[in-house]
Formats: structure tokens, sequence, C-alpha cells
């Protein structure tokens, strides 16, 4: 009896040791905001506290709107109206025809549009090609692992040295926009999800949520649910800001006593609540704002971590929805 109660213990112990070889338990050394204090410029390498561009400095392209959202300091003026075609979308690569796929950006900062904060406003530093006049350099500010088959990643999408037919190609780039919507259904690699609907007399109309099947909760409880989709026509779909916190590069804040009951998962009304775990609630390392737990650089044998924060779109691709028994490794 004493042998079995050392066994179990030791069996404790290691596991706690494993959770915590993960989580950080206190905050990090480098400042949270990381890349995005700007050269030391804060808060106020993207806002502006007055008057928007012109407070920064800068002449808008066009639009009397600068600053008008998020107190925005840099000129996305050049972006409005832009059409872009990201992977797995498709263009007549003309550049008089019309793309086949592609998301139009937002004609201004006032157009009401989840893409305005969740894809424009990214794109006014990170884009390299119509908006250059944001001091940034297209290298990562983080350490990259040495597992990496390159120390330069870069950080500019329409300045990625990759060219198409009608000019930079933003076709090596992730499909973001209002067109890009979080699957749900088996058949299209998606999970066993619906999309929520709210129910108001005898109509029932979709929110934008979304109810997770028993194989997607299981998922949940194995790993968690930290992407943020934004809602457009009542339907969830993937912004920049669905899979990056742009406010926080190294550390992510992990809770399970929001949505788990006895360990199990469950749905809230309106959506599936972000940043909700099966794991341990503490604070986990991450890098290039990814909001979960993110090591690149995790020497665990066999450890998933990462391709875990894939599946929590790309459930066709995890081990709840093809037999696996395996959880999250790490």
């Amino acid at each position: 009896m004493k042998r079995n109660l050392s066994i179990a213990i030791a069996l404790m112990f290691l596991a706690t040791a494993s959770f915590a070889s993960a989580q950080i338990g206190a905050a990090p050394t480098t400042d949270v905001l990381g890349a995005h204090l700007n050269y030391g410029r804060g808060c106020a390498g993207c806002h502006a506290p007055h008057n928007g561009v012109l407070g920064a400095g800068g002449t808008p392209y066009m639009g009397t709107d600068t600053g008008s959202v998020a107190l925005w300091g840099e000129d996305a003026s050049h972006l409005y109206g832009m059409a872009i075609a990201f992977a797995g979308q498709t263009t007549t690569a003309s550049k008089s025809g019309t793309p086949a796929s592609q998301e139009v950006l937002p004609s201004s900062l006032g157009a009401g549009t989840p893409d305005v904060s969740g894809i424009l406003m990214c794109l006014s530093c990170h884009d390299g090609n119509y908006a250059k006049g944001a001091m940034m350099q297209n290298r990562i500010y983080e350490t990259v692992p040495g597992t990496y088959s390159s120390q330069i990643i870069p950080t500019l999408l329409g300045n990625n040295g990759v060219s198409g037919a009608e000019g930079p190609s933003y076709l090596t780039s992730h499909p973001v926009g209002l067109s890009t919507v979080v699957p749900c259904g088996i058949a299209s690699h998606g999970w066993d999800c619906t999309y929520s609907t709210t129910t108001t007399g005898t109509t029932a109309a979709a929110n934008g949520g979304i109810t997770p099947g028993p194989y997607m909760t299981q998922f949940i409880n194995n790993y968690g649910w930290f992407v943020s989709p934004s809602s457009y026509n009542n339907t969830p779909v993937v912004m920049c800001t669905t899979c990056h916190n742009q406010h926080l590069m190294n550390v992510v804040s992990v809770s399970n006593t929001a949505t788990l009951n006895s360990g199990t998962w469950s749905a809230p009304t309106t959506g599936v609540a972000s940043g909700t775990s099966g794991m341990p609630a503490g604070f986990y390392s991450t890098m290039f704002f990814i909001r979960a737990p993110y090591n690149p650089a995790d020497s665990t044998k066999g450890g998933n971590q990462t391709a875990q924060f894939c599946r929590q779109c790309h459930g066709g691709e995890s081990n709840e929805l093809n037999g696996g028994k395996a959880g999250t490794i790490w």
C-alpha cells in the first residue's frame, strides 16, 4: 500500500513538473509588448493620442479619418479598398481583370466591419507593399529557435520577395478576411461543430458563435480554444487578430474555470470562449504574439503543442477526429 502510494505521488510530481515546464508561473523578464515596443516608442508607435497620423508627424495618403478608430497613428489609407488574394484564393493574373476570389479591404477606418481592426490596421505596419511608412525592418524581433531552417522570419506580407503576374504576391500568406469562414463540418475538414443560433420567438438565427460537437469538446478538454474569430454576417471569420494578440508577444494567460465543470467543457450561448482550456490555469510562454501556449523550440520527443494550435480550426487533422488518443504532449 505504501509502495503504491509512493508511486502515485511520484507520478503526480512528474505530471506537475511537465506542466510546470510549459508554464511560466510568473511575469516574463522582458516586456510583454515585445516587438511592439516599437524601438522604445511603445504604445505611441501605433496609437497617436491626438490627431492620428497628423499627430504622429505624417500626412495621410487619402481620407480624413486619421486616428478616428483606436487613435490609430499609422497611415492605413494606402490600403483603402485594395483587393488582395491570399493563399487558397485565386486570381486572374491580369491587371485589368477581377480576381475570382479575393479580399477587398475596407474603404475607411469607419467602415464598421471587423477587418478594420482585424486586418487593415495590421497591414498598415505589416504590408510593406502599399503601406511602407511604418518603420518596419521586415525582421523578427524574437530569438528564433535553432531548430528553424532559417533564422530570418519576414514580417511583411506584401514585401516578401515573392511576385506574381500582378506584382507582389500575398498568396504565400494564410487567408484572412470576411470570406475566410471558420469551417464547421467534418466534410469540410473542420470540426464536428455547428454555428450557434439565437432563437427569438419561433425564429432561430445564426449569431456568429460556434457550438462544439463531442470531438471538438474533447479537443478543448485536451488543449483548449484560444483563437478569437470575428463575427461577420453572423458567421465566425478569420482575421489576423484571430491567431495573434498584438499586445502580448511572449505570454498567454490560460483559464480553465469559466466554462469547465467537473472536467466537462460546455459552450457559452454566444460562442466559444477564447483562452479556455482543460490544461492547468496559469501563465504559459508563447512566441510571435500567438494567442496560445506556443513553443517551436520544444524539445519533448513527440511534443505536439504547436500542431495543436493549428488544429483549433483545422479539426480534420486532429487526433480526436482520426481515432487518435494523444492529447496535448508538452
